[in-house]
């Protein structure tokens, strides 16, 4: 692919929901071990503790520029550093009572944090290529992480069981994200042109959860992370899966500034241009289901079809998948949509 000198004022026009003067590509997360395969060399093992940080970072970030991004999507999830038994992806979670709230070390949960993730954002300030910034910052939202302690399906059994605890629970965790993200935005801001986190509220058909524990536990923290974002003159990019159009009015009423993850059976990515691109960038529009099963001619005709059109009825607009690019897209499959990106990019 030819080079294109990546230039993050771009992303930055995006972000103010300005349509841009050229495309910029965005992706919230590629997998390293996907990277490994495109670049044909290891280095995803060098990001594990006790690693060489900088042997992960210089190729994790050459490999956004190589393939023609203005930004590195980086963050280090809060979860990672959550007692066992985790249960973000299903089951039982340590938390399961008042008591058991309480017992949480939540000052000892952010020394961890940081023992986990400064050194990594430093290493991201090393290696940050010349012209792009970062977007990311401390990974997890509010409900993810309430999920890792309790687990989804015991959530409303807490709630049931004693709802004053339930609620405490998304205060002491707005109260950690709040003192993670201060010191976050204090020394690493700089770096990142957009922060956000991706908080999965929704399945297929709807949320996950009541509109009411959205709106009068969830949303509140929210604002408390946004705010400070947008205290420090930075942007924020929400990233949720799942039909969430139940609570997307109460999202822009927060300030967000862009949104992220669509999936075409739930709705076409017009329908997110139609409803909110006049008030929100949008991201994304490649659907991910289809980048596994069509063919690298099909993706690059429809990227460049979809791209195009996309572009021309949102404001703020960057191009990629829908919602992530995951060890099992094929690569070449991939490729073909970067290669139909930044084709479109070329053109202005």
């Amino acid at each position: 692919m030819p080079d294109i000198a990546p230039d993050a004022r771009y992303f930055d026009q995006v972000m103010s929901n300005v349509r841009p003067d050229r495309l910029p590509l965005y992706e919230h997360i590629i997998v390293p071990a996907f990277m490994e395969r495109v670049a044909g060399t290891k280095f995803a093992h060098h990001e594990a503790p006790g690693g060489d940080i900088d042997a992960f970072m210089k190729p994790f970030c050459a490999f956004f520029r190589d393939m023609g991004y203005d930004t590195v999507s980086y963050e280090v999830c809060v979860g990672a550093v959550f007692p066992e038994p985790r249960a973000l992806c299903g089951g039982q979670g340590p938390v399961q009572s008042r008591e058991d709230l309480e017992a949480v070390d939540w000052a000892g949960l952010a020394d961890r944090y940081w023992a986990l993730a400064e050194p990594r954002f430093a290493a991201l300030a090393r290696h940050l290529p010349p012209g792009m910034k970062a977007v990311g910052g401390v990974g997890n939202g509010v409900f993810e992480l309430a999920e890792t302690l309790v687990g989804l399906e015991c959530l409303p059994f807490l709630d049931a069981d004693d709802p004053e605890a339930h609620a405490l629970l998304y205060v002491r965790i707005g109260d950690l994200l709040v003192a993670l993200w201060t010191r976050f935005l204090d020394r690493y801001g700089h770096l990142f042109a957009a922060c956000r986190f991706g908080d999965d509220l929704g399945f297929r058909s709807s949320l996950l959860t009541s509109p009411s524990v959205v709106r009068e536990r969830i949303i509140p923290q929210y604002r408390r992370v946004i705010d400070l974002a947008h205290a420090r003159g930075g942007k924020f990019i929400y990233h949720s899966c799942g039909c969430i159009f139940e609570i997307m009015e109460d999202m822009l009423a927060l300030g967000i500034d862009a949104k992220h993850s669509n999936e075409d059976a739930i709705a076409p990515f017009d329908r997110w241009i139609d409803d909110y691109g006049a008030r929100i960038a949008l991201l994304g529009g490649i659907d991910v289901d289809f980048l596994c099963r069509a063919t690298p001619a099909e993706i690059y005709e429809a990227t460049l079809r979809k791209g195009a059109g996309y572009r021309a009825k949102a404001r703020g607009y960057a191009i990629g998948s829908g919602n992530s690019i995951p060890d099992y897209i094929p690569v070449d499959n991939y490729l073909a949509m970067v290669r139909a990106s930044r084709a479109l990019r070329e053109e202005g």
